[in-house]
């Protein structure tokens, strides 16, 4: 099941990067978007809005591979511990909420 929900999409602007790359996050929360992470069975389709990370527009870059400043599965792992963060900030704003 794919979750769609605007408010946790929205919910992304002016937070803080969750992925935080390495000499590649600008750190500005102006730039701060809901990168979904993970395969989402081809293009232009995109995963649950639960597996996002609050991510800036340098690491975004990087993660989709538009840059290539950093190992492909470096990146990818950074991602998925800045989606472990973002679920958290979800909860705690009560966006996703557990039984």
């Amino acid at each position: 099941m794919k979750v769609r929900s605007k408010k946790i999409r929205e919910s992304a602007q002016g937070q803080d990067c969750q992925v935080r790359l390495p000499g590649i996050c600008n750190f500005n929360p102006e730039t701060t978007i809901p990168a979904h992470i993970g395969n989402g069975g081809g293009m232009g389709s995109k995963v649950s809005d639960l597996h996002i990370a609050y991510c800036c527009s340098s690491c975004h870059d990087e993660i989709d591979r538009r840059t290539r400043l950093m190992d492909a599965e470096k990146a990818e792992l950074y991602a998925w511990h800045g989606v472990q963060r973002t679920q958290e900030i979800l909860c705690s704003m009560e966006l996703i909420k557990v039984a």
